[in-house]
């Protein structure tokens, strides 16, 4: 009994349990917002004007997850964004769908 128990408080746990997904403040933890915001251009692109560009490509997320982790050069202008160490692949997977997500007011 006290096995089914445990089992299902383990199950309740993982059904229950909020989904992790990305957001400003991981974003924020990140020091993206040091070079990005949402709705306006900083050193880079506004989070708006990235998902706007790659609306609709079936790669969109793919490409922006690589961004995140490798960098990118010549997309957005002169200034190259450095690879962030700071992200790990799957944060990197949950920004890209966050930034993908944000459409224009």
């Amino acid at each position: 009994m006290t096995r089914f128990v445990l089992v299902l408080m383990l199950l309740a746990t993982t059904v229950v349990a909020p989904p992790s997904y990305a957001s400003e403040q991981l974003a924020k933890a990140k020091a993206c917002l040091a070079c990005h915001q949402v709705g306006r251009k900083v050193v880079g692109p506004a989070y708006q004007d990235i998902s706007s560009k790659y609306a609709g490509r079936d790669d969109a997320q793919a490409v922006l997850v690589q961004k995140i982790l490798k960098g990118s050069s010549g997309e957005w202008g002169v200034i190259p964004m450095p690879a962030n160490r700071t992200v790990k692949p799957e944060e990197a997977e949950q920004l890209a769908q966050w930034i993908l997500g944000l459409k224009k007011p």
